[in-house]
């Protein structure tokens, strides 16, 4: 299921507006599941700026190896502590306590660019 309050990228990202103007991101089931079990998640630092596309950090699992990408400009505001120690939690709650990073965005409106989850479903559907 893909939950509809989100915006995804074709890479597999999810972000989500906090109502604080933040923005959360991290990876969709669907790129969990094609990843399998998720051993080691590597995660930016606090403070580190991003340009649209570029690679933010990266997760590795029994499968592969697969970066992150981060498809606004953002600055990091805070980064999931839980899955240096825990990094299967990516595995059980992708959406919830599997997020990956906080982000300030240079400009909310760029999210209207990414995928509703209608259009990620069809994407899905098409690949």
């Amino acid at each position: 299921m893909v939950p509809q309050n989100l915006r995804y990228t074709r890479e597999h990202e999810w972000l989500r507006l906090e109502a604080d103007g933040t923005v959360t991101l991290g990876i969709t089931d669907h790129a969990q599941d094609a990843l399998g079990d998720v051993v080691y998640v590597d995660l930016p630092d606090v403070g580190a700026s991003f340009s649209a596309n570029d690679a933010l950090g990266a997760v590795e699992s029994v499968k592969a190896a697969s970066d992150v990408f981060v498809p606004v400009d953002a600055e990091v505001l805070e980064v999931n502590e839980l899955l240096k120690d825990e990094p299967a939690i990516v595995n059980e709650d992708c959406y919830g306590k599997g997020w990956f990073v906080r982000l300030k965005l240079a400009r909310v409106e760029d999210l209207n660019a990414l995928f509703d989850a209608a259009a990620y479903e069809a994407f899905l559907a098409d690949a």
